[in-house]
């Protein structure tokens, strides 16, 4: 299996459990790994054989932008869930991070996989 991925994607949303995380929307950074067989699209040099990283990188940014959960976990999940369903990839690696949080760290955050990595 290959491997199509999208490093530090810039999302905004409103994310937290303490009230003045959820007074502003912040930023959030996503990685994203998924598995696919580029050789289809490698051969014809056609778009539409293969995973779009752009059209995955506005579904992500949608799904962010619209939500208003309190953990990370949840969004992540979420984010996974759709990306299964709406994209023909078997498996996936997101990694989901908050920048600043806890206040003396760089960032917090998840890192989930998902589906069957063949």
């Amino acid at each position: 299996m290959d491997i199509i991925f999208i490093r530090e994607l810039r999302v905004e949303t409103t994310i937290g459990v303490h009230p003045w995380e959820r007074g502003s929307r912040r930023s959030l950074l996503v990685d994203l790994e998924l598995a696919t067989d580029i050789r289809p699209a490698a051969a014809t040099d056609r778009l539409d054989q293969t995973l779009d990283y752009q059209a995955v990188a506005q579904r992500i940014s949608e799904l962010a932008t619209g939500s208003d959960f309190q953990l990370v976990e949840t969004l992540a999940e979420r984010i996974a869930d759709r990306l299964l369903r709406e994209f023909p990839t078997p498996w996936l690696r997101l990694t989901l991070r908050k920048p600043g949080v806890p206040s003396n760290a760089r960032e917090a955050g998840v890192i989930i996989e998902r589906g069957c990595r063949n």
